[in-house]
């Protein structure tokens, strides 16, 4: 599904082999690349396989490779016997652009019935070591569907911008339940430690047999990848948000 552009709006196209599953979980290129890294590892460890990608025109991109072969820089990936949907993407995508691309998101989860969306991301907040943790905001349905233990503790107050704005305030206004888990990242890219607590916190909430130990041997692997791509994103430091979240 496409959205509508002008001359002047990126279009994104989302294409999918088969139907998707009902809960979509998400990791972009954003602060510390906390969640791109824990949305990359669950793909890797749980097997999942490419079922779909998202392309864009109108819009700076990058065709990430590897042993010489290229990809396309957001993948959708599931498996026949796991109802979840891993949403990987390597684009940068402004603030500006951020309700558009969440549109066509929302509007491909709409068409396909997909019933929530759960999105990874890290937050460059001056913290103490006991806020070394996950927290959550997250639309009363989704919190009422998955999160009545009380495990993951709540975002105190501030305030969302750009994509994950978008797809909660979407959420707010349909039944689609929408979280974003957000966790304090450090400079260093990639942040390991905020990634193992987001690949924690997802098998804490969905149980689908995730084991975030392994997770730093990945991460060495990939680890000058991730410094390029934080590099590119570095060089459009001007279109990334100021941090506006406060504990």
């Amino acid at each position: 599904m496409a959205t509508s552009g002008s001359q002047s709006t990126p279009d994104f196209t989302i294409t999918h082999e088969s139907e998707p599953s009902e809960t979509l979980l998400a990791g972009f290129s954003s602060f510390g690349l906390a969640g791109l890294t824990a949305a990359d590892y669950i793909v890797d460890h749980l097997e999942l396989e490419e079922r779909g990608h998202l392309s864009v025109e109108g819009l700076p991109t990058v065709t990430p490779f590897e042993d010489g072969r290229p990809r396309h820089h957001t993948r959708l990936f599931s498996r026949d016997d796991l109802d979840v949907t891993v949403l990987v993407g390597e684009l940068f995508v402004p603030v500006g652009v951020g309700r558009t691309f969440a549109d066509a998101v929302l509007d491909w989860t709409e068409s396909n019935g997909m019933r929530e969306i759960a999105i990874l991301s890290g937050v460059p907040i001056p913290h103490g070591p006991e806020e070394h943790r996950t927290f959550y905001i997250a639309t009363d349905d989704y919190r009422e569907s998955r999160l009545t233990d009380e495990s993951v503790p709540a975002m105190g107050r501030g305030f969302l911008d750009g994509t994950n704005a978008a797809l909660i305030e979407r959420g707010l206004d349909s039944s689609l339940g929408v979280c974003t888990f957000v966790t304090p990242v450090h400079a260093q890219v990639p942040d390991i430690q905020a990634s193992i607590r987001l690949v924690e916190t997802v098998e804490d909430v969905y149980g689908i047999g995730i084991d975030a130990g392994p997770l730093e041997a990945f991460a060495a692997e990939v680890e000058q990848y991730y410094a390029e791509l934080a590099e590119r994103m570095q060089e459009r430091d001007d279109e990334l948000p100021e941090d506006r979240m406060y504990m």
